[in-house]
């Protein structure tokens, strides 16, 4: 059986019997491409170890800081079975499919978005399909969405490090990803995981955004650290990771969202970050 990690072989107990010992045997190529009617020039994952750190969010937030920058951006949303983009950026309906492919909805503020749910007859019906097809549909909003003169295309993957992060990180090519984490401990050990399977599929990482960081009460002006004390330095140090913001727990970002207005909002707390151009 051959390996489907895409790494070396090397310290791998079925590397004897493994096909993909045989240097002479090259792994099968499957690189994912783009439809001839798309133009994209940079494709960014945004991931996590786990559910619940606010990964579509910052995915949402880059798009919005990027396209500010006067960048054209995209988001391809990977996570099939809890898609949140659309809501948050108040795009609703069924996209548009004909002959030449399928054509992402636009938001107000010009950010491209492709989801399972512009796809859906009901926005609500659940998505009940198992991990293979999960993957394909990831692919399909890559390889047949028309994506058209798109600077910056933002991935947004669901957590862990299952079936469709494996799809995405083994057929889109990815100029580098961003890993979302909040400061629990817990949460610190998942961010390892992130890192060491991107090691693994030999992808950049661009840097680390955690969320939750603070609540900054507007009574007081103080910052309180609500999750407790933040360990993502210690990781930064191991890994020689650059830390990109630190977005605080804001009220105010949960009603925008809410109300499918977060292009709305003053300032997405990651202006400073620079990304592969």
């Amino acid at each position: 059986m051959g390996c489907s990690s895409g790494s070396s072989c090397e310290g791998c107990p079925s590397a004897s019997g493994c096909h993909s010992a045989d240097k002479n045997q090259q792994a099968p190529d499957m690189t994912a491409h783009l439809s001839q009617y798309s133009d994209v020039k940079h494709v960014i994952g945004v991931v996590s170890g786990k559910g619940g750190v606010g990964k579509s969010l910052v995915t949402s937030l880059l798009a919005i800081t990027m396209a500010r920058k006067g960048f054209k951006c995209g988001i391809l949303d990977a996570d099939i079975t809890g898609p949140s983009i659309p809501k948050v950026f108040g795009v609703s309906g069924q996209a548009k499919v004909d002959e030449l492919g399928m054509h992402p909805m636009t938001s107000a503020g010009d950010v491209d978005i492709m989801s399972v749910n512009l796809l859906l007859p009901n926005e609500t019906d659940p998505v009940v399909w198992r991990g293979p097809i999960l993957g394909n549909v990831v692919k399909q909003f890559y390889t047949d969405v028309i994506w058209s003169g798109i600077d910056y295309l933002f991935v947004d993957m669901p957590p862990g490090t299952g079936d469709v992060p494996l799809t995405v990180y083994q057929s889109i090519k990815l100029d580098g990803i961003i890993i979302v984490t909040s400061p629990q401990d817990l949460v610190s050990m998942i961010v390892e995981k992130a890192v060491k399977m991107a090691d693994m599929m030999q992808v950049p990482i661009i840097g680390v955004v955690e969320n939750f960081s603070y609540f900054h009460c507007p009574d007081n002006g103080k910052d309180y650290q609500i999750f407790g004390q933040s360990h993502i330095d210690d990781i930064l140090k191991r890994y020689g990771l650059l830390l990109l913001g630190r977005l605080p727990i804001d009220p105010k970002i949960a009603e925008l969202c809410d109300q499918g207005k977060l292009e709305d909002i003053p300032k997405t707390g990651l202006e400073s970050v620079v990304l592969p151009q």
